[in-house]
């Protein structure tokens, strides 16, 4: 692996373990037993790797949100399933620059122009979310109002971007496959009040989903 990439790669690691604040660039440099000159060499201070580490999480997670949009998932037979490791991708990218989430309004404050951009990732994934929610309700045979709807959405998209930090304050240490995991079934269970009829047999769905995947 070359010097520039594994200078992402490391400093990635310890925004994630360390927190970014508590980072500096002698402390990468460090840790790849590398001279703080030959880290300079290929970026020139903390803040130019913080921005392409960005944009990497925004190509990545960019696009992942667009595939529901661009090829609807298939909402038949095990349909279910498809957004549930659909939610899974999404939350396992977050959680792979996490560090994001951990800083969030303190990088977005630091970096303008940063947050110009993750408004735009936010507002797709309420477009993402949307056309999920839609594609169940409809599977469904079931109809809300474009109030509630509008809501539940915001919701999901609330619940997905702060779900990091939330868990955070929880007590205990969690794996990060079990964090996930569970993340994804908060999501699903958001939706499934508004299914009618479905809603018990959907709920069910998701806690066998869930149930099945934390088997060895």
């Amino acid at each position: 692996m070359k010097t520039r990439d594994r200078i992402l790669v490391t400093s990635l690691d310890l925004f994630n373990s360390e927190g970014e604040q508590n980072t500096t660039t002698i402390d990468i440099a460090n840790e790849m037993d590398i001279s703080p000159g030959n880290l300079y060499y290929h970026f020139k201070g903390k803040d130019v790797i913080i921005a392409e580490l960005y944009n990497q999480f925004e190509v990545a997670l960019g696009n992942t949100l667009r595939a529901p949009l661009e090829k609807p998932l298939d909402q038949g037979p095990g349909g279910i399933e498809n957004n549930w490791y659909f939610l899974h991708v999404l939350l396992e990218e977050m959680y792979h620059y996490r560090f994001f989430y951990q800083s969030l309004e303190d990088i977005l404050n630091r970096f303008p122009s940063l947050r110009t951009r993750f408004l735009r990732l936010l507002d797709l994934k309420k477009k993402t979310l949307g056309s999920i929610c839609l594609s169940l309700l409809e599977d469904a045979g079931e109809e809300i109002g474009e109030d509630q709807f509008a809501s539940l959405v915001e919701n999901l998209t609330q619940s997905m971007t702060f779900w990091f930090s939330w868990s955070r304050l929880q007590p205990g240490a969690r794996e990060p496959q079990l964090l996930i995991l569970q993340g994804v079934l908060q999501l699903m269970s958001m939706i499934a009040p508004h299914l009618g009829q479905s809603q018990q047999q959907f709920h069910q769905h998701c806690q066998d989903i869930y149930q099945r995947t934390l088997l060895p």
